[in-house]
C-alpha cells in the first residue's frame, strides 16, 4: 500500500511539472505576477486566495473592473485559474457568478480595447532619417537601424527579436532567411523559418541594413542584437525585449512624434498594418508574423482598409 502511495505521490509531482512545463517562462512570470495582485486584494480583506471559491474571484473582478480594461480581467482570470492548477486546485473559472458578472461589467464599461499604435512607414522612415542624423559612433547606428527594420520587417514579436542568433540567419540572393527557434505561439519549438526580400531603397531595406551591422561588429555568432558598455565597445550580452521598446520611443521622440501609445508591438502591427495596406492577404501575413488564428490579422486587414471602399466615398458634396 505504501509502495502504491509513494508511486501516485511521484506522479502527482510529476504531473505538476509537467504543467509547469508546458508554460514558457515569461507566462510563469505573468501568472505569478497577477496572482500577487489577487493574494493582496484577499489579504486585505480576509478572504483565502488558494484554495478560492467563485464568489471571491467575482469579488475581485468587480473591484478591478474599476480602474482595468476586460481584457485584463480575463488575463487575471486564466492566471489565478493556472496557479490553482499548479497547485494541485480545481477552481471552476465557468461558475455562473464569474461569468454572468464578466458580462455585466463587459455591458457597463464595452469590450472596444484600444491597443499601442502600429509603427506605419511614415514613422518608420522617420526614425531612420533621426537616426542617420544623430551624432553617434556609426556602429551604434547600424545596430539601432538593424533592429527596428528587421523587427518590422519581418513582424517580429520583441522576444523572438531578440533571440536572434548568427546561426539563425542565411542570406541568400532574394534576401535573408531567418530561423525563429521557438516562439510565443510554438511553444514546442516546431520553429518557423521568415524570408526578408531586398527593398529597392537600401537606406530603409533591413537585409542591407543588417549586413553592415555584421560587417562593422564582426560578429559571427550568438547574439547578432548586443549591448554597448559605456565606452561603446560590444559586450557578448544579449539586448533585452524592453530595450526594443525604449529604442522605438527615444528615436520617436528625437523625431518629434508624441510616443506614448507605441510600444515594441508596434513594429509588429506596423508590418501586418502596412502590408494590408498594401493588398497582401492574411495567409502571407500570417506566414510573416506567425499568427496561429485569423482574428487579430483580420483585425489589422480591417483597420488598414478602413478608407478603402468607405461607404461615403460615393457621397459627392
Amino acid at each position: 500500500m505504501s509502495e502504491l502511495t509513494t508511486d501516485l505521490k511521484s506522479l502527482h509531482e510529476a504531473t505538476l511539472n509537467n504543467l509547469k512545463n508546458s508554460k514558457a517562462n515569461n507566462t510563469l512570470r505573468a501568472y505569478k505576477s497577477d496572482f500577487k495582485d489577487f493574494g493582496a486584494f484577499c489579504a486585505k480583506h480576509g478572504l483565502n486566495s488558494l484554495p478560492t471559491e467563485p464568489k471571491i474571484i467575482s469579488l475581485y473582478l468587480t473591484h478591478l473592473s474599476k480602474n482595468s480594461k476586460i481584457s485584463t480581467l480575463r488575463r487575471r482570470l486564466v492566471s489565478i485559474s493556472m496557479v490553482h492548477k499548479l497547485k494541485g486546485h480545481y477552481l471552476d473559472t465557468k461558475h455562473p457568478i464569474i461569468v454572468e458578472n464578466l458580462m455585466g461589467i463587459r455591458r457597463v464599461k464595452g469590450s472596444v480595447q484600444k491597443g499601442k499604435k502600429p509603427l506605419l512607414i511614415n514613422y518608420l522612415k522617420l526614425i531612420i532619417n533621426v537616426i542617420n542624423e544623430q551624432k553617434i559612433d556609426e556602429i551604434k547606428k547600424l545596430r539601432d537601424k538593424s533592429i527596428i527594420l528587421i523587427g518590422f520587417g519581418g513582424g517580429f514579436r520583441r522576444t523572438e527579436l531578440i533571440s536572434i542568433d548568427h546561426e539563425d540567419l542565411e542570406f541568400v540572393p532574394e534576401g535573408l532567411k531567418i530561423s525563429i527557434k521557438k516562439s510565443k505561439t510554438d511553444q514546442f519549438g516546431e520553429g518557423m523559418i521568415k524570408g526578408l526580400p531586398y527593398f529597392t531603397n537600401e537606406i530603409y531595406c533591413p537585409v542591407m541594413n543588417l549586413k553592415r551591422w555584421l560587417e562593422v561588429s564582426q560578429i559571427k555568432y550568438g547574439p547578432i542584437f548586443r549591448r554597448f558598455s559605456k565606452g561603446l565597445s560590444l559586450m557578448d550580452n544579449r539586448l533585452t525585449d524592453q530595450s526594443v521598446v525604449l529604442l522605438i520611443k527615444k528615436y520617436l521622440n528625437l523625431a518629434g512624434i508624441e510616443n506614448k501609445n507605441f510600444s515594441g508591438h508596434s513594429l509588429r502591427s506596423g508590418f501586418a498594418t502596412v502590408a494590408a495596406e498594401s493588398g497582401a492577404d492574411e495567409r502571407s501575413i500570417m506566414a510573416m508574423t506567425g499568427h496561429k488564428t485569423t482574428q487579430m490579422v483580420r483585425r489589422y486587414i480591417k483597420e488598414a482598409n478602413i478608407f478603402k471602399n468607405n461607404a461615403l466615398n460615393k457621397v459627392k458634396i
